[in-house]
C-alpha cells in the first residue's frame, strides 16, 4: 500500500494563509496531531519512507516513521508564487485553471508531471511495498487524481486532505 499523508498543522495553516512553498514549522497542534497519527498507524510496517523538503512535512515523516525517510523535492507543495504568506482569497486564482499563473504560480502541468513522475517511479521501484509518503494539500488532491482519476463533478477541493488525515492506495 501507498499512505499519502498530509503534514500536521502550521500556524499558517490556523490562519488561513498561502503557504506554497514557504518552509514553515509545526505548531504545537501540529506536533499532536503526527502524534496521534503515529499511534493510528502503529501496526503498518513501512518499507520506506518518503518526505517532501519542507520543514512541516519533514518533521511529520520523522515524528511517523523511525527509519531513514527519504527527501524528494518531487512531492513538495506547489509553488504559490506571490501569494505565499497572504491571506487565502479564492476569487483571487483559480488553481484548478491549468493556465493560470497570474502571481508566478507554479503551473498547473508542470505541478501535476512532478507528482505523476513521483508515483509512477515508486510503483515500479517499490512493487507490492508499504511506502509512507508526507506531503501537502496541493499534493494530495493531485496523488488521489492520479490514483483514482479526476473528480467528476470537477471539484478538487473534495480530494484535499485535512492535516494529518491521509490516503491508502493499493501498489501491486
Amino acid at each position: 500500500m501507498i499512505y499519502v499523508v498530509r503534514h500536521g498543522q502550521t500556524d499558517w495553516n490556523l490562519q488561513g494563509i498561502y503557504q506554497g512553498q514557504t518552509d514553515i514549522e509545526l505548531n504545537k497542534t501540529g506536533i499532536e496531531q503526527a502524534e496521534d497519527l503515529k499511534d493510528k498507524l502503529k501496526n503498518i510496517k513501512f518499507d520506506v519512507a518518503y518526505s517532501s523538503p519542507l520543514k512541516r512535512a519533514l518533521k511529520t515523516a520523522f515524528i511517523l516513521h523511525n527509519g531513514t525517510i527519504i527527501v524528494d523535492e518531487r512531492i513538495k507543495e506547489r509553488g504559490n508564487g506571490k501569494l505565499e504568506g497572504t491571506i487565502k482569497n479564492n476569487n483571487v486564482v483559480n488553481f484548478s485553471d491549468p493556465n493560470d499563473t497570474r502571481f508566478e504560480i507554479e503551473s498547473l502541468p508542470e505541478f501535476r508531471k512532478r507528482i505523476s513522475d513521483f508515483f509512477d517511479d515508486i510503483k515500479i521501484k517499490y512493487h507490492g511495498k508499504n511506502i509512507l509518503v508526507v506531503t501537502h494539500g496541493g499534493v494530495s488532491i493531485y496523488a488521489k487524481c492520479y490514483f483514482e482519476g479526476e473528480p467528476e463533478n470537477g471539484d478538487y477541493n473534495q480530494y484535499l486532505l485535512k492535516n494529518t488525515d491521509f490516503l491508502q492506495f493499493r501498489n501491486d
